[in-house]
């Protein structure tokens, strides 16, 4: 069995590309298929220590590494205590971006796939989202110094299984994605793996619809400047602006509650979740992680000559951006 995977070579070729791995079907799958393609990649795996099959997980990643002349990336994490899926995400992706920034590469390479795009949307559905949450994933999208893209949502893991297989590619099986506590693999079981499994050529489609869909919502916005997590974004209709706050938080790995959009559909200037502020001026929206930072008044008169919105402020004076760029 083969693949074709146009967004592969389409953005990979001739970049430098770093995968995502675990070891398990998605990431083996799309190893391979990196391979195939004759792409150029490096892989990047965490070892979370919950497991004892994650010690051999490991070493078959150094193993594929060093069969197929690749660097393989390595790290262990430490013991969460709560609130697992959140701060191991967190954590992982805090490890790609260093490898992104230290050695220079384009592109980070996850290997969600189609019943990992259903679970997002159901998941999302059961609390309250608009059309761009539920879209969820993007096959190509831009984040500040690289490209992360989800090469294989296009595929089910049947799909990928038998691809793995009927090639004879190793792969491993992550026995805690049965672990029903964690609400992704509940949605897994009794929704989104039944659903695939019947109505597979239907969700693509929907997807597709739905991304269209959604690039003609958000015609109504652009962003205009971005500096670490500094985001401001021109809004050419108001009434979008709760929804372009949700999605670019989402973008910086913070998703909004149905209470929060409400709340930010009333207000020109607020702190969600203690974290991020959001403040509208005119029809700029500014947003940017919420500190608290004594700064001179000299660094204040400036910001107020370029119409900085107060709470914004000690982002910028705390990370030293270059005001003169905005």
């Amino acid at each position: 069995m083969t693949l074709n995977c146009p967004t592969i070579t389409t953005y990979c070729s001739q970049k430098r590309n770093l995968l995502a791995f675990s070891a398990g079907i998605d990431s083996s799958a799309l190893f391979f298929l990196l391979l195939k393609n004759s792409i150029c990649f490096d892989i990047a795996i965490v070892d979370y220590g919950i497991r004892t099959q994650s010690k051999e997980e490991i070493m078959h990643a150094k193993t594929l590494a060093d069969k197929y002349n690749l660097t393989c990336h390595t790290i262990k994490a430490p013991l969460f205590q709560s609130h697992f899926e959140f701060n191991a995400r967190k954590f992982r992706y805090h490890f790609f971006e260093k490898l992104i920034a230290k050695y220079h590469y384009d592109n980070l390479l996850t290997a969600h796939q189609l019943n990992d795009h259903l679970e997002w949307m159901l998941m999302r559905l059961t609390k309250g989202a608009g059309l761009s949450e539920l879209v969820g994933l993007e096959a190509v999208s831009q984040r500040e110094g690289y490209t992360l893209i989800h090469p294989l949502l296009s595929y089910t893991k049947t799909e990928l299984i038998a691809y793995l297989e009927s090639n004879r590619y190793p792969y491993f099986t992550d026995e805690s994605n049965m672990n029903e506590q964690y609400e992704r693999n509940y949605f897994r079981k009794h929704f989104s793996d039944p659903l695939i499994s019947q109505y597979a050529e239907g969700i693509k489609r929907s997807f597709n619809y739905l991304k269209k869909d959604k690039v003609l919502l958000e015609k109504n916005f652009e962003t205009i400047y971005q500096a670490k997590e500094l985001r401001i974004l021109k809004v050419y209709n108001l009434q979008f602006k709760s929804k372009v706050a949700d999605i670019t938080l989402k973008q910086l790995g913070y998703v909004l509650s149905s209470s929060q959009r409400r709340e930010i559909e009333r207000e020109k200037s607020l702190v969600i979740g203690g974290k991020w502020v959001i403040e509208l001026a005119d029809n700029l929206l500014y947003i940017a992680p919420y500190l608290k930072k004594n700064m001179p008044k000299v660094f204040k008169e400036m910001c107020r000559i370029k119409k900085i919105p107060v709470k914004i402020r000690p982002y910028l004076y705390y990370e030293k951006i270059n005001m003169d760029n905005l």
